[in-house]
């Protein structure tokens, strides 16, 4: 079997490849290295292109003979999209079709769709797959489009397709330099350098973090299991919501930081809390949460802490900058 993973040496796309090497598939995949790097593939044999996926050519040309798509491939910048929606909207929809129809030319069988908890938005928690969805800001809204757009095509194409939900992945080979994302990421990278993290708005705010562990054998049935198809299914532990107060507090005892956090006005359309029920991942894929968030927590640090504290990178313009827009990214204080 040839598997295709776009976003191949970002932190989801390199576990997966990693994963489908393990059960002898051919792995090919693309990635931009704008958030990925060749260090996430460096030990794996897979059959690699820097290639964008809004460049249809190229993808049809890269995805030929493939059985199987995991599009995991995104501008994965929930808050960014507020303020640079053009950027975060055309990358994950156009880059999301563009994906898509490159499949649909080379006849694969089954596509995968890495969506997001934020086509959720306000809906009530803990999120469940047949909640419609109320995205809040252009980031879940493009990704719900995607996701419309993927079952239109199904529908059209008649190729199979599922869609994961994953929630606040974390683990070893998360970029952990980016200053736009991945909260408890920069809260490491930032205290390992005797830093104090920001805290947009009150800290209150609710979240499920998952592990790359526990999310990857979710979506390796999503991938190739014949039973499951046509599915929209959310990954993430329901066991154990917590506060950005909590998460904060329990990553600086276990660095042994102690300093109070810094607090600046909540980012713009910021949802207060954001959990989900993973009743259907454990009736249809057998999901378990394995690895609890303390475990997680000491696997990044002992990562960040081998790899080395980096300075933050700003990769991605902005494109409206008000009062609105946090201070952290305008005047880069990470």
């Amino acid at each position: 079997m040839k598997v295709f993973i776009s976003g191949i040496a970002g932190f989801l796309g390199s576990h997966l490849a990693e994963i489908c090497i393990k059960k002898k598939y051919k792995v090919v995949g693309c990635d931009t290295l704008i958030g990925g790097t060749l260090d996430n593939l460096s030990d794996l044999d897979v059959e690699f292109h820097k290639v964008d996926c809004s460049d249809l050519d190229k993808m049809t040309e890269i995805m030929r003979g493939v059985d199987v798509l995991c599009h995991a491939a995104a501008f994965a910048h929930e808050g960014l999209s507020n303020v640079s929606p053009k950027l975060v909207s055309e990358n994950n929809v156009v880059g999301s079709v563009s994906t898509f129809t490159a499949a649909i030319k080379n006849k694969v069988k089954r596509i995968v769709f890495c969506s997001s908890m934020a086509r959720y938005g306000n809906a009530p928690t803990p999120y469940v797959e047949d909640t419609k969805p109320l995205p809040m800001d252009p980031y879940g809204i493009s990704k719900v489009a995607a996701e419309d757009i993927l079952k239109i095509l199904s529908k059209t194409y008649g190729f199979e397709y599922n869609i994961a939900v994953p929630h606040n992945i974390i683990g070893p080979k998360q970029k952990y330099d980016d200053a736009f994302r991945n909260v408890a990421s920069i809260m490491i990278n930032l205290i390992l350098q005797n830093r104090r993290p920001t805290i947009y708005g009150d800290g209150n705010q609710k979240r499920c973090f998952s592990d790359i562990n526990d999310c990857i054998q979710c979506l390796e049935k999503l991938m190739f299991d014949p039973e499951v198809k046509s599915q929209i299914v959310n990954i993430g532990p329901d066991e154990e919501f917590i506060s950005i107060n909590d998460l904060y507090e329990m990553i600086s005892n276990k660095l042994k930081f102690n300093k109070e956090p810094i607090y600046d006005k909540a980012r713009p359309n910021e949802v207060y809390h954001a959990f989900c029920s993973s009743d259907k991942a454990r009736k249809i894929l057998s999901y378990e949460t394995k690895v609890h968030l303390t475990e997680s927590l000491d696997k990044m640090i002992d990562y960040i802490k081998l790899k080395g504290p980096k300075k933050f990178e700003y990769n991605y313009d902005i494109e409206v900058e008000t009062d609105i827009t946090p201070k952290t990214w305008t005047k880069k204080l990470f």
